[in-house]
């Protein structure tokens, strides 16, 4: 399965772009904030929340930052505008991190004052492990400087996970938990499956027993399964975690623990750079890449079969 997942990678650049768009419209809105607003609106009446990312990482200069800036502060716009269940999800190099760190910051606090001022939240989300020490740093600064309406990303797969758990253990923060998507070296991250589950769980473990919300994210049966044991044990009321997915991605699943009563949020992400994205996405992690497709060809061969 390993050689076919490169394979479709390897693929990837001389798959005609109109094709690209339509394997991946599943998992994205659209290009543009109306897109993202109708998927939320969907999502919202499924009885499910919505976090919602606007596409730039390939940003190469000030004025391209800015104007993801100003595209935040639409979603938020739009998201009061609309009474729409949702926040928002930000990556900071869309923001300007590779640029300058100070741009960066800038950008990010009025990201989150906007959000502030309309009663939203905002999460930072995690890159690959070179940003993860400066996502740490802008969130604690947010925080010490009173800003409440902010959370983080913690990747399971990162050896360093268990030690920042216990470096933001001050400040009880909202966390989204995933098992991390990024090649990483061995040195950096767990390379078994089985490790990373075990340091997932270890970690949901210790956020919960730091008094931490958490937001579950993951589409690992056996983790969501963890996931509800550690949350009942706990006796943890709907309003004190949530469950999140990836939009598109094993909905069954998703529509199960809404059903069983959990709170679960869909991360919706939107934007013009949705090529670079889609791109850069399955090329970091070919194991996506397979499954798209295998899931794809699973989809028509359904159809032709009905």
């Amino acid at each position: 399965m390993a050689i076919f997942d490169r394979a479709i990678v390897r693929m990837l650049p001389a798959v005609p772009r109109p094709l690209v768009q339509k394997l991946s419209e599943r998992y994205i809105a659209g290009p543009e904030l109306k897109d993202a607003r109708e998927t939320v609106r969907r999502i919202n009446a499924e009885g499910k929340l919505a976090t919602v990312d606007v596409l730039g990482e390939e940003i190469t200069n000030e004025d391209e930052a800015a104007a993801i800036v100003r595209a935040y502060q639409d979603v938020f716009a739009d998201i009061e505008h609309c009474a729409l269940d949702a926040n928002v999800s930000v990556k900071l190099t869309a923001l300007g991190l590779n640029l300058d760190y100070d741009v960066c910051r800038a950008n990010l606090a009025v990201v989150v004052e906007d959000a502030a001022s309309r009663g939203n939240f905002v999460r930072i989300d995690m890159e690959d492990s070179s940003t993860t020490d400066d996502a740490l740093r802008l969130y604690r600064d947010l925080r010490e400087r009173g800003r409440d309406n902010v959370g983080v990303v913690l990747q399971a797969m990162l050896r360093r996970t268990d030690d920042d758990i216990a470096a933001l253990a001050d400040l009880k923060p909202s966390v989204r938990l995933c098992k991390g998507i990024y090649v990483e070296p061995p040195e950096l991250a767990y390379q078994d499956f089985e490790d990373v589950r075990a340091s997932y769980v270890r970690a949901l473990e210790a956020l919960l027993d730091a008094g931490s919300y958490v937001g579950i994210a993951t589409h690992d049966e056996w983790l969501l399964d963890e996931g509800r044991r550690l949350v009942a044990e706990r006796g943890l009321s709907r309003d004190e975690y949530e469950f999140q997915m990836l939009l598109g991605v094993r909905p069954a699943l998703g529509d199960e623990l809404v059903r069983e009563g959990h709170r679960l949020r869909i991360y919706v992400p939107f934007g013009r750079h949705w090529y670079a994205y889609s791109l850069r996405r399955l090329q970091e992690n070919p194991k996506i890449a397979g499954y798209i497709a295998a899931d794809t060809l699973g989809r028509l061969i359904g159809r032709n079969g009905t």
